[in-house]
């Protein structure tokens, strides 16, 4: 991996398309020293002391670009490496636990970390948060393990690591994991302030494609720029005695997967309560069409025509641009009208 982190970044984001920030190039030439530090040549590693911050743990809102930018910094190193979601890593710690009780090992998180040595020298860790008493109380002698073993990590989290398990039980005995990262890591929060009325994103169209982590990048972010001071919330709409829950609902912005809305048994009358609550929809998802699924395929139209009478613009994401959303054959007349509302629906315009 070249040195000059700053100029590839760059590169990537002209080349994908994406807004370059100026706090996000303070984050790559602190990824790039960190780099430096961690992963020299030989030769120089020999002249020099060992990097005594063996973590690097960014922190921010969600839709920053953290794990995008991450991701980049991961793919680019030549190491063995994991990328793993923190919480499926300590199923895996757990797994190892207890498939070896029965070897009286008498240092079991000593024994995992040297196998996870012998296959691993820089481990990513993503969305890095800890709920559970269990994992709360192993966390210092685990990676106050991994670090001993020159095992470096980089981390993403929505919380900073002072305020990691905050009012967890027992939290006096997490401290000692919340120091060891402190002191081993470098800490770095990524903070974005966008106003969405003087964002570039307020000029285009709200139809993020394909589907790929820079659309969920896109999509993430114009998410968090809209619900800016609204409160997060479930609402649970009655219809006709049966109840139906929106999961994500900020103060009248309601956020769907395509499944939620499409691929169960709803229809027109969910479809108006759901838009009687809503003044703003976005749905993450949308798959292409074909005869395979054209019963959610015929729930969506359906969905759009209602949100298209009563007003409300939406943002999406999908397989497909507007222009090639295929369609089962049956319904490949009724769905040009569902396309064009949906270029409507989602201009900047509306």
């Amino acid at each position: 991996m070249p040195f000059n982190l700053e100029e590839k970044f760059k590169t990537h984001c002209n080349r994908k398309n994406l807004e370059l920030n100026p706090n996000q190039i303070i984050l790559v030439k602190q990824l790039d020293n960190f780099y430096k530090e961690n992963f020299k040549t030989p030769l120089l590693s020999f002249f020099s002391k060992q990097s005594s911050k063996k973590g690097f743990y960014l922190h921010g809102d969600v839709g920053v670009g953290k794990t995008m930018i991450l991701d980049f910094f991961f793919n680019l190193v030549n190491q063995k490496k994991q990328r793993v979601h923190f919480n499926e890593f300590m199923l895996i710690f757990h797994d190892f636990v207890h498939d070896h009780k029965d070897k009286n090992e008498e240092n079991i998180i000593a024994v995992f970390v040297k196998n996870l040595k012998s296959k691993f020298s820089l481990i990513f860790f993503d969305e890095f948060q800890v709920t559970n008493i269990v994992d709360a109380m192993i966390l210092g002698k685990l990676f106050e393990e991994i670090f001993s073993q020159n095992i470096k990590i980089i981390v993403t989290s929505n919380t900073k690591i002072s305020e990691l398990y905050k009012d967890g039980l027992q939290r006096d005995q997490f401290k000692p994991f919340i120091q060891i990262m402190q002191e081993k890591s470098i800490e770095h929060e990524l903070i974005i302030d966008d106003d969405y009325r003087k964002s570039k994103e307020n000029e285009k169209q709200r139809y993020f494609y394909p589907l790929n982590q820079e659309t969920n990048f896109k999509i993430n972010k114009f998410s968090r720029i809209i619900t800016k001071n609204k409160k997060l919330s479930s609402k649970v709409l009655n219809i006709k005695g049966r109840n139906f829950k929106i999961k994500n609902f900020y103060e009248g912005i309601s956020k769907f997967y395509f499944d939620e809305l499409c691929n169960q048994n709803l229809g027109a009358e969910d479809y108006l309560e759901i838009a009687e609550s809503s003044s703003f929809i976005i749905i993450e998802n949308i798959p292409e069409f074909n005869d395979i699924n054209s019963n959610q395929q015929q729930r969506f139209i359906t969905f759009i025509d209602v949100i298209y009478d009563k007003g409300i613009a939406i943002a999406v994401t999908a397989e497909q641009s507007l222009e090639k959303l295929s369609s089962s054959k049956s319904l490949e007349k009724p769905f040009k009208r569902t396309i064009s509302r949906l270029f409507e629906l989602t201009s900047k315009d509306y």
